[in-house]
């Protein structure tokens, strides 16, 4: 079935309207520049884009002389490989969309016929071309995260469908593999180093609390279509907790490295971030379903400018180390 049913609701006045208004308007033979857009949701870009950029500053490289590789790996991880990721979960997604937002592109019927499937397709090959252009370690942390978003919403595979390892999956492929991928690539391929390692691998945790907050919209057409999100399995408050947990111990973690390794004003700034995203978090804890989106509004900005700063912590501590071995 190219575009999902309906979900089994009583017909309303309205929705009856609206179905003598479809009946007469010719369907779509093609979706709209708008609504293709919209599936590619811009929004979403953000994310891995400004891990890949943390990478960029904690290499300790000079950005200005290496200003045609960031712009680069910023058109790849954001407009390319989270783009298509996004295609890519919302045909799978469909039938569950339809229960939980009707009004996204495919369930809608804004996005006609497999042109959605059509789309994650042509934006996965365009990636992988893209990503030639950055060099063996670009074209392989490429070719992870592809094979991440597939494996994470197609069958047979199907990560999502349980939250745990769906939830892994994209935050590693979000932030770990991007934040390592600009630090790779300004090293001209060469290993990022333990120290990079470990908090891109850190903030990967974080970010799988930062995925959970996504799931607390869909409960209804997860449950009922199967899909085993963190709040289905767990309860709303019980994964608010776990959420909560996944956030915050990764940031102090890292406070406590940046200590251990002489940066006592990147530690505090980190540790001065987590706790401002404390009162959101109690409240989210209270009220899970309703506040979640406020987290997400509010904490994790929080949340990666705490990336940022521990970015420009690895920055100046690799630029220290330079200093000495050249003394």
């Amino acid at each position: 079935m190219d575009t999902p049913p309906l979900a089994h609701t009583p017909p309303s006045q309205a929705s009856l309207a609206s179905a003598v208004h479809a009946a007469r308007v010719a369907p779509l033979s093609r979706p709209s520049w708008r609504t293709v857009a919209e599936l590619l949701k811009p929004i979403t870009w953000f994310p891995p884009m400004w891990a890949f950029a943390c990478g960029v500053v904690a290499s300790g490289q000079d950005i200005g002389a290496n200003w045609a590789l960031l712009l680069l790996g910023l058109v790849l991880t954001g407009p390319l490989v989270c783009a298509s990721s996004q295609a890519v979960n919302d045909w799978f997604d469909r039938h569950v969309d339809a229960i939980n937002e009707p009004n996204r592109p495919i369930p809608s019927g804004r996005m006609p016929g497999r042109w959605g499937l059509g789309i994650a397709i042509a934006w996965t090959v365009l990636s992988l071309i893209w990503a030639t252009l950055m060099g063996p370690w670009g074209f392989a942390a490429c070719a992870l995260a592809i094979a991440l978003s597939w494996a994470y919403s197609a069958p047979p595979v199907r990560l999502k469908n349980n939250g745990w390892w769906g939830n892994s999956a994209c935050a590693l492929s979000y932030e770990g593999l991007a934040w390592l991928t600009g630090t790779a690539v300004m090293l001209g391929g060469a290993w990022p180093g333990p120290h990079s390692v470990a908090l891109a691998l850190l903030y990967s945790v974080g970010a799988h609390g930062i995925m959970t907050l996504n799931d607390f919209k869909a409960i209804e057409g997860d449950r009922r279509m199967g899909v085993a999100s963190l709040p289905v399995q767990l309860g709303a408050h019980g994964a608010a907790r776990m959420a909560c947990v996944f956030m915050l111990v990764p940031q102090v973690v890292v406070a406590l490295l940046l200590a251990h390794w002489q940066l006592p004003w990147h530690s505090s700034a980190v540790l001065a971030l987590a706790v401002l995203q404390g009162p959101l978090m109690l409240k989210f804890l209270r009220q899970p379903v309703e506040r979640a989106l406020h987290v997400s509004a509010f904490g994790v900005p929080l949340f990666v400018s705490g990336m940022m700063v521990s970015a420009w912590g690895l920055r100046q501590l690799s630029l220290l180390q330079q200093t000495v071995g050249v003394a």
